[in-house]
């Protein structure tokens, strides 16, 4: 069957909203919960941080002194999808001067040096968390990812104690005082379109595959805390779905936020595992196997997949909570892999759909060095800046781009 991508379908939910932000403090705690009470993310049991997650947040293009300058400040934008779910326009970091001239920015050192500076200790004890996790698992098998995300940086309360909060982080260091913030990652098409066809090409990367996937969402009453996802293709001759992998929700260890005053996208830097369940007995095979083989493909319902009537729950274990269609494109160097991907998403509890455009780095060098016996903090610092630099000389600018 073929696809029909999100911007050209035809749904009734013309104002189905885009990706939900997940909001986070801007401290680290030891709670495996890290989200708002009142947050979309906690409410739609997406995300999930490790106990010892670390949450962060700092800015690059300041000063030698590290200061806010008098010209950068938080203003309102318009994001009608995201009012409607946290009940309030969200903040961005803007400046209101032209960085010309003798200006803090002309004065800023490398800004691969600043973030891998704030960033290699959190990354390094983030890490070590992972691999004492890798070690006693057994029931799923856990890969760790570090990920470099762009979009924009959003802060969340009333612009006037936001402005006040963030005065404070700025005089604390890196953190945002008791701020809220959560990462936009809804790329307008014209980036996609030149990353994927001036920028990668030109820095080494090679097209590697590209794949259509059905991510099916899946509650488990014997693990009310997580969402069970299984990976499907179709199968064109019988029309209907083929699962290849299972797997549990992402596990957050370490989220850095960036947001850059002197480009128009910022960075989010993020550790966290994937967990692949390895150990399903035969009827819990059974009973998930017939949710996916139920399953209807339908190019014009959001995520493109439909149950009938009384069919979206298997006994009384297992029930399909949402699904998204997924089409993404992988370039790889022998340390990086770029994927750009339309993401169409279903919420099933919540009837809400959402599509996008997103794009995003996997830094695997840094990772296996990251697992080998001995680790070099030298080596991994030096991949980091270089990754870094990569990151900030192409992937950031985007014009236009909320405000």
């Amino acid at each position: 069957m073929a696809y029909v991508p999100p911007h050209k379908r035809h749904s009734k939910d013309k104002d189905a909203p885009l990706p939900s932000p997940e909001l986070l403090p801007s401290h680290s705690k030891k709670n495996p919960n890290l989200t708002s009470r009142n947050s979309y993310a906690e409410r739609s049991g997406k995300i999930i941080y490790a106990e010892q997650a670390i949450s962060k947040w700092f800015a690059v293009g300041l000063d030698d002194t590290s200061q806010l300058p008098p010209f950068v400040h938080l203003c309102s934008i318009s994001l009608e999808s995201i009012e409607r779910k946290i009940g309030e326009k969200p903040l961005i970091l803007v400046e209101s001067s032209q960085l010309t001239g003798d200006t803090g920015v002309a004065r800023m050192r490398c800004p691969a040096e600043i973030i891998t500076e704030n960033v290699l200790q959190d990354l390094l004890s983030s890490f070590d968390n992972v691999r004492s996790l890798m070690q006693v698992r057994s029931f799923e098998e856990v890969k760790p990812t570090l990920v470099a995300r762009f979009g924009k940086v959003l802060f969340h309360g009333r612009p006037s104690a936001a402005q006040e909060a963030m005065q404070r982080g700025f005089a604390a260091g890196i953190k945002l005082g008791d701020s809220k913030r959560s990462f936009y990652t809804n790329i307008p098409t014209p980036y996609m379109e030149k990353i994927t066809s001036e920028e990668s090409p030109n820095i080494g990367f090679d097209f590697a595959e590209e794949k259509d996937v059905f991510h099916v969402k899946l509650s488990d009453t014997n693990r009310p805390d997580a969402t069970i996802s299984c990976k499907c293709r179709v199968v064109k001759e019988h029309s209907r779905l083929q699962m290849y992998k299972i797997e549990l929700n992402q596990v957050r260890h370490m989220v850095t936020d960036i947001s850059s005053l002197i480009k128009n996208l910022d960075l989010r830097l993020m550790l966290c595992t994937k967990r692949i369940l390895t150990s399903l007995k035969d009827d819990e095979m059974q009973c998930i196997q017939d949710l996916i083989h139920s399953a209807i493909l339908d190019p014009n319902v959001k995520g493109g997949l439909r149950w009938t009537l009384g069919k979206t729950s298997s006994g009384d274990r297992f029930s399909v909570v949402g699904v998204w269609h997924t089409i993404t494109k992988a370039y790889r160097t022998p340390s990086l892999r770029l994927k750009v991907r339309h993401a169409d998403r279903f919420d099933l509890r919540m009837s809400t759909g959402e599509s996008a455009s997103e794009a995003y780095l996997k830094l695997k060098g840094i990772v296996s060095e990251l697992q080998v016996e001995k680790v070099d903090v030298s080596l991994i610092s030096e991949m980091l800046k270089q990754d870094l630099r990569l990151i900030w000389d192409h992937f950031l600018n985007c014009e236009h781009f909320l405000g």
